[in-house]
């Protein structure tokens, strides 16, 4: 019989324990009360950063189970957002480094495909294009309130622009995706036993 190998292995283990640290740090910053009074192109460097690191992380088997149990059990389109949604964001913001802030990203089918036309940017505009409208809602704990937050996927991908504020807000947004993205991540943690 084979050994069964255990997860986390060592070299996952110092990914693990280095983008995890990278994860908290950049979430601290991005969810802090002065993260929006911040330049919106600094800002943009943590936005761009945080779903980096998590996209990377996403690699990590236990949470693609993670996610699997998130679609069976949990709101529609939450596990969709956690990973397809993101991983979108992420390649936009990793194939056009040509932005300097969130408000200005913009995707178009000409832009998207001008080197090779089936990538994962182009997969997801086909599949989610003209899908209807998303809402969630959050509550900040430590801000005491709820913030609502509507996702829009494109209604036609073309040639026109698809700006990612439009799909997205910057603001209520990446709270949100912040959120989102810790409490997958949180899915993998165990916490000590504060009652014995």
């Amino acid at each position: 019989m084979k050994d069964i190998e255990l997860k986390p292995t060592k070299a996952e283990l110092s990914f693990l324990n280095l983008a995890y640290a990278r994860f908290y740090k950049l979430f601290d910053i991005i969810t802090s009360d002065t993260f929006f009074s911040l330049d919106k192109t600094n800002r943009f460097f943590y936005i761009k950063d945080i779903i980096l690191v998590y996209s990377e992380l996403l690699s990590y088997e236990p949470i693609s189970y993670e996610i699997m149990l998130i679609k069976k059990s949990r709101p529609p389109m939450e596990a969709e957002i956690s990973k397809d949604l993101l991983k979108f964001i992420r390649n936009i913001l990793t194939h056009f480094p040509l932005f300097t802030y969130w408000n200005e990203v913009w995707i178009n089918k000409e832009l998207v495909n001008w080197s090779k036309c089936n990538g994962y940017i182009n997969s997801f505009l086909q599949k989610y294009s003209g899908h209807k409208q998303v809402k969630y809602r959050i509550w900040i704990a430590k801000q005491f309130k709820m913030i609502y937050i509507d996702i829009n996927f494109p209604d036609m991908y073309d040639e026109s622009k698809i700006f990612l504020k439009d799909i997205i807000s910057e603001k209520k947004g990446v709270i949100f995706l912040c959120f989102i993205m810790k409490k997958i991540l949180d899915s993998q943690l165990m916490y000590p036993d504060t009652n014995s």
